[in-house]
């Protein structure tokens, strides 16, 4: 089973609940798709870590061969290539590697390398295996390096993507395919603002979902009034608490500290599946 953990916004507690439920299910892999500022192992203190690159096709021109036709900027959407008087110029932040731009150069004067945009590094501890994937600073584009992420997973373990905040594509890419998705949101104004936000864009892909509630307590209860409005079931809520915030300021997931909520989140696994289950 594959299941991401998504918000609609930072701050929320979306990957403290990604981690804690990692710990809690047996045979977890956790992947980090938060590739613009991965955190899950500075809970998690991965052993041993193996880091490899992640790499995309980037053209490049020979002057020799090439006439300056601009066949390939004509072709290229992102304005990724400039033809000047002399010389071709390439974009590479802008590039989408699609290799448009070699089809359409009459010259074949177009070819590809591969070009660094990030790395992935994966380890494991005691109780759980961690893969996440980093983008290097000054790149744009992020969605290539989370696809190499979750090309890591094997279905044969617990998958959990930790997704992006926001509703942007890089949510899309780390939630399509899921077999279900887990919005952690704040029982505030803000926080049902941008939930709602990511339920629209989870509901236009079909994925099953639930939502926890985290530092629940505060704020009012407008979101608990707008779930039970839409159906869409509460599967835990967490409450706000100064002994979490404690363990998490000093990198300590809580349920290694308060087994009650290792219980809550197996509960919540197992709810998860029967539903996915019963879905097929």
């Amino acid at each position: 089973m594959r299941v991401a953990v998504a918000s609609g916004k930072g701050g929320t507690g979306k990957t403290t609940v990604a981690v804690n439920l990692a710990l809690s299910v047996d045979d977890a892999h956790l992947f980090d798709c938060d590739v613009e500022e991965p955190n899950a192992h500075t809970l998690l203190h991965p052993k041993e870590p193996v880091t490899t690159e992640v790499t995309v096709p980037a053209p490049r021109v020979n002057m020799g061969e090439c006439t300056l036709c601009g066949k390939c900027v004509d072709f290229c959407q992102f304005n990724a290539i400039f033809v000047g008087k002399t010389k071709v110029m390439i974009y590479d932040e802008i590039c989408h590697s699609c290799g448009g731009c070699m089809l359409a150069c009459p010259q074949k004067a177009i070819t590809e390398v591969e070009r660094a945009i990030g790395s992935i590094v994966s380890g494991s501890t005691d109780e759980v295996k961690l893969t996440y994937g980093s983008l290097n600073v000054g790149e744009p584009l992020a969605v290539p390096v989370i696809k190499a992420v979750k090309a890591q997973a094997n279905d044969n373990e617990s998958v959990i993507f930790d997704a992006p905040p926001g509703t942007s594509c890089t949510l899309i890419e780390t939630v399509k395919e899921c077999d279900y998705v887990i919005l952690v949101t704040e029982p505030t104004p803000f926080g049902l603002h941008y939930l709602s936000m990511t339920l629209e864009v989870i509901a236009e892909l079909g994925t099953p979902h639930g939502v926890i509630i985290n530092r629940d307590g505060i704020g009012d209860q407008e979101t608990v009034g707008f779930l039970e409005q839409k159906g869409i079931p509460i599967l835990m809520r967490i409450p706000f608490s100064k002994e979490i915030a404690e363990l998490y300021s000093r990198g300590i997931p809580f349920v290694q500290e308060m087994p009650r909520y290792r219980k809550e989140f197996q509960e919540t696994w197992k709810r998860i599946k029967r539903e996915v289950t019963n879905g097929q």
